[in-house]
């Protein structure tokens, strides 16, 4: 079925490209390619990778109702579906959306592949606080000078890939609520209830950044609570700078970046022998610096970036083969 929908899909972006029509029901056809090699210095091996391959569709049928539809051919190797659904959008402030999509939480795990800043996302976007699920959402933006945008949804608690035969009186939720104060400075709230495994999960974010045309300011943090005391409660914070310098020639921009984020004990939801919640992620620190070369005239069309993780573990703990000290040099198109 995922073949068959990838095909789909990219036959559909053949007759978009071969069409000539300016219509403003024409599918919108976008996607990002993200090839990388990363070293570690740790075990003396590298590897390449596509890490993603994501195609997407959207558009309107009518003015009123809009659609996504968006799958990653590569997702670290494996096909996944992810955006599907239909959105209601009688203004531009309010929106319904029905359908499988992110949920409404965080600042950094809401971010497209392609609006990343570093090679690698922070453990708020990678571990603790990426959710994608089923449900209905709805958005409202108001008070023009200041803009507030409220967010909230219900959603199944199944994921992605158990939808046919899932039901469920006790719905996951999320609600965020954000601001631009000055066209510059972003604050963010949000909370969501999810699952790990089949234990209850609640979830507590704040965050905020600062950017003008070079800079980009931002720190985050997040805290997880498991029902019943299940497993202990996890910290995850994500802080990082980028500066981004225009350039007469060549590259259109080179950036420098900066991030520390850390993660404590963290666990999926996975059991161990006796049944309890085990950890699957240990607890670590992490700094990262890295350099970014944009090729395109637009932002973030044609990235080159380079960057060095140091991780910093307990000492008793095992890292994962893929969590430790590297070298990785990645590059990015987006359409």
């Amino acid at each position: 079925m995922r073949l068959i929908l990838s095909a789909a899909m990219l036959a559909m972006c053949a007759l978009t490209a071969t069409s000539q029509e300016k219509s403003p029901y024409l599918p919108e056809i976008h996607g990002t390619v993200r090839a990388k090699y990363e070293y570690e210095p740790p075990i003396d091996k590298g590897r390449f990778e596509i890490r993603n391959a994501r195609l997407s569709v959207e558009g309107k049928v009518i003015p009123i109702v809009r659609y996504k539809a968006e799958i990653d051919l590569s997702d670290e190797g494996t096909i996944k579906m992810l955006d599907a659904y239909v959105r209601l959008q009688p203004k531009d402030v309010l929106k319904f959306t029905f359908g499988q999509m992110r949920v409404p939480f965080t600042i950094d795990a809401h971010r497209s592949p392609h609006l990343q800043y570093f090679a690698n996302r922070s453990f708020i976007a990678k571990q603790v606080g990426n959710v994608r699920d089923v449900g209905a959402a709805a958005s409202w933006t108001f008070n023009p000078s200041m803009p507030i945008t409220l967010e909230g949804g219900i959603f199944n608690g199944s994921g992605l890939t158990n939808q046919k035969n899932f039901w469920t009186n006790d719905y996951n939720f999320s609600f965020k609520a954000q601001t631009m104060i000055a066209k510059q400075f972003n604050i963010t709230l949000s909370c969501q209830k999810a699952n790990a495994g089949d234990v209850n999960v609640m979830m507590y974010d704040a965050g905020a950044y600062w950017q003008n045309d070079r800079w980009h300011v931002e720190a985050e943090y997040l805290r997880k609570h498991y029902a019943h005391d299940a497993f202990s409660a996890v910290n995850a914070v994500d802080a990082f700078a980028a500066y981004r310098l225009p350039l007469k020639k060549g590259p259109t921009a080179i950036s420098f970046l900066g991030r520390y984020d850390y993660m404590s004990d963290h666990s999926k939801g996975n059991k161990d022998e006796s049944g309890n919640l085990k950890t699957d992620d240990p607890e670590r620190h992490r700094l990262t610096g890295g350099v970014t070369l944009s090729l395109g005239k637009k932002a973030l069309q044609a990235d080159i970036r380079l960057n060095y993780e140091q991780y910093f573990y307990h000492k008793d703990a095992t890292p994962a083969i893929s969590e430790q000290n590297k070298i990785v040099l990645e590059f990015v198109a987006h359409f």
